[in-house]
Formats: C-alpha cells, sequence, structure tokens
C-alpha cells in the first residue's frame, strides 16, 4: 500500500471516527433526549415555529384569511374595473365637469379601498409576528431546561452563526419538547 493511499484511508477513519458521535448524539437529540454537551447550541427559531403544533395552527389560519383576503381584493378589483368602465362610458353623455367630479369621487374610492384591504393585509402579517412573539416568549422556558441540560451557556440563532456543527443545533428536539410541556401544561399560547 502506498503512503498516499493509507494516508487517504487514515482520513477516511478519522472522518467516519469523528462523524459518528455527531451523528448519534443529532440522532438523540432529534428522538427527545438530550445527550449534547456544548456551551454553545443553536436554533433555527423560523423553523421552531413554524413546524410546531402552535405555529402550524397560526400559519394556517393566517394562510386561510389570506386567502379570503385575495378572494375579496379580486372582487373588489372586479366591482371597480366595472364602475370604472360605466364611468368611461358616461363621459360622452355629461359635461366634463360632472365627469370631473364623478371622476374625483371614483378616485377617492379606489384610493379609500387600497388604503383598507393594505390595512388588512398589514394586520395579517402583524397578527403572525405577534404570534410568533407569544410563542417564543412561552417556548422561553423550555429552552431554558434544555441549556441547562446541555451544560450551554448560550443558545444562538443558527443563522447567526458562521459554521457549526449540526450536533448542537437542538431544533428537532425544542419543537418535539415544547409541544409536549405547552399541551400537558395546557398553556398553549392563544391570540
Amino acid at each position: 500500500m502506498t503512503v498516499q493511499a493509507s494516508g487517504a484511508l487514515l482520513m477516511a477513519a478519522v472522518a467516519l471516527c469523528l462523524a459518528a458521535p455527531l451523528a448519534g448524539a443529532q440522532q438523540q437529540t432529534a428522538q427527545g433526549g438530550l445527550t449534547i454537551q456544548s456551551p454553545v447550541l443553536t436554533i433555527d427559531a423560523e423553523r421552531l415555529f413554524e413546524q410546531s403544533a402552535y405555529g402550524r395552527r397560526i400559519i394556517g389560519e393566517v394562510d386561510a384569511r389570506g386567502a379570503e383576503l385575495a378572494a375579496e381584493n379580486r372582487r373588489i378589483e372586479d366591482a371597480l374595473g366595472v364602475e370604472e368602465k360605466n364611468l368611461t362610458d358616461l363621459r360622452s353623455t355629461i359635461t366634463p365637469a360632472e365627469f370631473r367630479e364623478l371622476a374625483d369621487a371614483f378616485d377617492e374610492k379606489v384610493q379609500n379601498t387600497r388604503r383598507e384591504q393594505d390595512a388588512k393585509a398589514r394586520e395579517l402579517n402583524n397578527t403572525l409576528e405577534e404570534a410568533r412573539v407569544v410563542f417564543l416568549n412561552a417556548a422561553a422556558p423550555v429552552l431554558e431546561q434544555m441549556m441547562r441540560e446541555a451544560g450551554a451557556a448560550v443558545v444562538m440563532e443558527r443563522r447567526s452563526v458562521f459554521i457549526s456543527s449540526n450536533a448542537v443545533d437542538i431544533t428537532l428536539t425544542a419543537i418535539t419538547r415544547i409541544d409536549s410541556v405547552l399541551a400537558e401544561e395546557g398553556t398553549v399560547p392563544d391570540e
């Protein structure tokens, strides 16, 4: 065996030895038991919310309300289109001053409708963001317990970390535990 071949074989063996404990820790973590011992843990807060039972429920509700709002917007757009066409058809039968008055009133109606619909869309976005905050506040004790179990000093947002081992990502375990604890305690957050 050449030195180059034995070096490659040695590197592969080292990689397997290093990867096996990390994969095992990650697998055990994903199943609900926290076996990680690390001063730093990472979490994907967006995924934590979106994949939790509470997050899925809220996102489903917001999506349904968003679909209703989109349908309402299409109905309003169609009605305004018909009104605009009728106004255009009237133009040749009325004085320019009368037309200007009707056109200004129509424009005001369009602007008011747009503001109202935009406010509804902002309200939906605010509902989702407020739900995230409520969820993270309710999840904090669970995350703090996981941090203590791992002997960690900090839990960092995964997207803020340049590079880390997947073994220190506790997102899946946190989702499982948060769902379980909130359901058992009856403290599933409400809006």
